[in-house]
């Protein structure tokens, strides 16, 4: 192999990589082991990670309930074994079911169109700002604060290397954007307004009037969703030019990080400069329903120059897991399921504000998220509340220094109210306890 690509030796085909980084000698690993106790292996290692465990994280990532019947349609070979479809009258079951979530994505977004899915939310969020770049020919960007960090890096990162200028925007004690400074920094240089709603914070942006602000100066709004739930109880974001949806909430487990499927929604006259690819529905010579490949604006449908983006392959199938389960929930059920998530937030908090030295920081209306103020580091109490088999809140100092006391509390309709009290049980016992 090394003479077939002309490498005198494996030192010298793995040459770019560092010499510290080098693996020097073979990987930790047991073995060897039978296929029978490699299996018993990793259910030894599942049991002590997750056994009995309750979690109290969210942060863009998030557990709701998903049906069975969700994972049995995936499971096809046709679904489970395809790729993106490149002929479209060999693909219309593929087509039927992109064309389906586009459908369901444009009603919850209160937009004309979206696309059939993206990589992630973060991904989505950082096209829908090139975007808005190529509509308006502006290279500043108003991203508020209170976007998700990663997010925020992801965009930082495409931003250093094509001109883009990025101008935060702070919050004030609502935990929204700062309308004042918005008001303050928008101008006529300006190509788009980025908002999160609900925030990082869990807190739900004013949505109408950072529109009016952003069409003072001719600029685009676009707004971020990671938690999609929201959808099921929030007024959606239709006065914004581009939404960019992070869909994990919809039938999608946390798995450890991925894979998800983000996805971008705009109005029609946009569409054109919408990354990515747009199922249609058609009628064939005979006057049959039929569905086909109506938009692809990525290098491998057109000329390099003209793509719109090189990071638009869409997540088929986990775009199918949420169109099986947003059709499973219905209107109704996703009506319910969001109401849980602010029911159960509500009583969280109630209960944790008993505790002595714990306040609510943010004022602002939230969904299923908010962020609590303790009077000891948060990374101290979780340590403790982990030996309880409690994952607590997220510590938000390692993104925002001055919050080092503060924590990132999600509750969702799978917590029950029994967690909930274990929980300030818990926090109140760890208080409890001398530093």
């Amino acid at each position: 192999m090394l003479e077939a690509i002309g490498a005198r030796s494996i030192d010298e085909l793995f040459a770019s990589i560092p010499e510290a980084l080098r693996l020097k000698q073979p990987l930790d690993l047991p073995g060897p082991l039978s296929e029978a106790e490699l299996i018993q292996y990793f259910r030894e290692r599942a049991t002590e990670n997750s056994l009995g465990y309750t979690s109290f994280l969210g942060a863009g990532i998030y557990n709701h309930l998903r049906s069975v019947v969700t994972d049995t349609i995936l499971l096809r070979g046709e679904f489970l074994t395809s790729y993106t479809p490149y002929q479209a009258e060999i693909s219309q079951g593929t087509l039927q079911a992109i064309f389906e979530f586009q459908t369901l994505i444009a009603e919850l977004t209160g937009q004309d169109v979206a696309n059939a899915s993206m990589w992630d939310g973060s991904t989505a969020t950082t096209e829908a700002v090139l975007m808005a770049e190529r509509l308006t020919r502006r290279r500043r960007v108003l991203v508020a604060r209170s976007v998700h960090p990663e997010y925020r890096q992801v965009l930082a990162t495409y931003a250093r290397n094509i001109d883009l200028q990025i101008d935060e925007i702070g919050f004030t004690s609502s935990g929204q954007i700062d309308l004042e400074a918005l008001g303050a920094s928008i101008h006529n240089e300006i190509g788009a307004v980025l908002v999160q709603s609900p925030n990082f914070f869990g807190v739900l942006e004013p949505v109408p009037r950072i529109a009016q602000i952003a069409r003072g100066a001719e600029a685009l709004t676009i707004v971020a969703i990671a938690e999609g739930v929201s959808l099921g109880a929030v007024q959606p974001p239709a006065e914004a030019d581009i939404v960019a949806l992070e869909t994990q909430s919809f039938g999608i487990a946390p798995s450890f990080g991925g894979p998800y499927a983000g996805v971008i929604a705009t109005r029609e006259k946009y569409v054109r400069q919408m990354p990515g690819r747009l199922a249609g529905q058609t009628v064939d010579a005979q006057g049959r329903r039929g569905f086909c490949l109506t938009l692809a604006t990525r290098e491998q449908h057109i000329r390099r120059e003209r793509a719109t983006s090189n990071i638009c392959t869409n997540q088929a199938l986990c775009a199918l897991a949420a169109t099986v389960h947003l059709c499973l929930l219905g209107k109704q059920g996703l009506r319910e399921m969001a109401e849980q998530n602010i029911a159960k937030a509500q009583f969280a908090l109630a209960e944790l504000e008993k505790l002595p030295g714990v306040r609510r920081l943010f004022e602002g209306p939230v969904f299923n998220e908010f962020v609590v103020q303790f009077p000891r580091s948060v990374r101290m109490i979780n340590a403790q509340l982990l030996r309880d088999k409690i994952i607590g809140p997220l510590p938000l100092g390692a993104n925002y220094p001055k919050l080092t006391k503060c924590g990132l509390v999600c509750v969702t309709e799978t917590t029950r109210r029994e967690h909930i009290e274990r929980l300030a049980d818990a926090v109140r016992e760890t208080l409890a306890v001398p530093v």
